[in-house]
């Protein structure tokens, strides 16, 4: 082959090659889901400390919020060896609610709950024995269950007020710690149990709940005061329950074990019941006259009737407050999960990238329930936001609103909260004029379900009549 040939037949050989290239790159470019998603961006840190100075600087909410700012809606954070992956916004959390339990798992990331609610209960136990035990609550949550549980709220809200003189100035969060307690304990547990809880049991109850630090999440059993003091309460609240625990073992034909479990996963509830979304609302209310004048006027309407239809269909203001307080406050500040297998996500800019197996991933709920994308004035205390006109939380799409979580984890208790908190409310502005005397309360981030810093002071007087104006 003589060189003219050669040089013609290497020509065309990379002419071809330089057309196939820029075909396979045009075809790549204008199908980018085909490129493999890559892992989340990772926030600066330390080594082997990772996040952990800036988290003690600044605090939880505004570690993630400023990552959120400047990496966008999918980050991971290390906190020692620990990674865990945020989720930031509706369009990326559809797989953490609504994963299956093999593909995303509370398991893992809910072994620092062991320490406060004891062995045999809740994650301390096997898949199928937790799923028993969290039936029999969720049984107890049912509408028709709820329906017999207002006459005992109604009359637990009236009789702890009626200790109230004709005027006088209390700490609201006290006030509401002590009646949520009471309607939780005699809702759920019976006579027998609500009996104890204005003694010795609520300051146990208090102990477990400060207990449970974000410092527990990493060190469940680091000894420091607060652990001790969960400890001993944990201990004595065994030796409290223990003689009812006997007393139903004997009226029962279930096995002595399950009776045990049954109880001890109630007692968790009872706990977890103790939210401070109560004390939240007065102090939002308190300081929102026209939404404030907007829930006295519904109660007027309702004369003196509180009932189960007239809490579920007639007190859509309060209801709406309550809503919008659990997103300004929601009882927790964020949800764990444990990736056991790797997940891709997509955020709304159409950026792919790939949660990898072994992460903790987490739901900030208190950042994502204020998104500027998802709400007008996010900061803004307004419950009209969730009227028919507006409804932004169901414009926004499934997941937008997750004050109680969602999906295939979504609070079953969540029903029975909004009911206690409007009867307790119901009560209160019917029949008291008040007014915040503190400030309006900052919020302790330093434990895992985040509430009111300090006293929160009320001046009250009775009221004569229920003045709208």
């Amino acid at each position: 082959m003589d060189l003219p040939r050669i040089f013609w037949l290497a020509f065309a050989i990379l002419f071809v090659a330089k057309i196939a290239t820029k075909i396979a790159s045009r075809r790549q470019s204008s199908h980018p889901t085909t490129k493999r998603p890559r892992p989340p961006p990772v926030a600066l840190g330390f080594p082997l400390l990772g996040v952990v100075p800036a988290l003690l600087g600044k605090g939880p909410l505004e570690l993630i919020r400023d990552n959120y700012l400047r990496l966008g809606s999918v980050f991971t954070v290390r906190l020692f060896r620990l990674k865990v992956t945020f989720l930031v916004g509706p369009e990326v959390s559809s797989h953490f609610y609504q994963g299956l339990d093999s593909e995303i798992s509370q398991d893992e990331v809910s072994q620092f709950t062991i320490p406060t609610f004891g062995s045999g209960v809740a994650f301390d136990v096997d898949y199928a024995t937790r799923r028993e035990q969290f039936r029999f609550f969720g049984d107890a949550m049912k509408p028709v269950k709820l329906r017999t549980y207002v006459g005992h709220m109604v009359n637990e809200v009236e009789n702890h007020f009626a200790r109230w003189g004709q005027s006088g100035t209390v700490d609201l969060k006290q006030e509401m710690e002590h009646v949520v307690t009471l309607i939780a304990s005699r809702c759920l547990f019976g006579p027998a149990v609500r009996d104890k809880m204005f003694g010795e049991v609520g300051t146990l109850l208090r102990e477990l709940n400060d207990g449970m630090r974000l410092l527990t999440i990493l060190f469940p059993r680091l000894p420091m005061p607060a652990h001790r003091r969960r400890d001993a309460a944990r201990a004595r609240l065994g030796e409290v329950f223990s003689e009812i625990v006997r007393s139903r073992k004997m009226l029962s034909s279930s096995s002595s074990s399950t009776s045990e479990k049954k109880n001890d996963d109630m007692l968790q509830c009872l706990i977890e019941s103790r939210s401070s979304t109560a004390t939240w609302l007065g102090a939002r209310l308190l300081t929102h006259a026209k939404h404030l004048r907007a829930a006295l006027r519904e109660q007027e309407h309702l004369v003196a009737r509180v009932d189960y239809d007239a809490l579920h269909q007639e007190m859509d203001v309060l209801h709406r407050c309550v809503k919008e307080t659990l997103r300004l406050h929601p009882p927790a500040l964020m949800l764990l999960r444990h990736a056991r297998r790797g997940f891709t996500v997509r955020t709304r800019d159409g950026q792919e990238y790939r949660v990898p197996e072994g992460h903790a991933v987490a739901s900030p709920l208190v950042l994502h329930n204020r998104l500027p994308e998802v709400y007008e004035e996010p900061d803004k205390f307004d419950p009209d936001r969730f009227g028919p006109r507006r409804a932004e939380d169901r414009a926004a799409g499934a997941f937008a609103y997750t004050a109680f979580g969602g999906g295939r984890h979504a609070c079953v208790g969540e029903a029975f909260a909004y009911m206690q908190i409007k009867v307790i409310w119901s009560h209160l502005l019917r029949n008291f004029e008040m007014e915040l005397v503190s400030p309006f309360p900052t919020t302790d981030w330093n434990v895992v379900m985040p509430g009111p810093k300090g006293k929160v002071m009320v001046r009250y007087k009775r009221r004569t009549t229920l003045d709208t104006n």
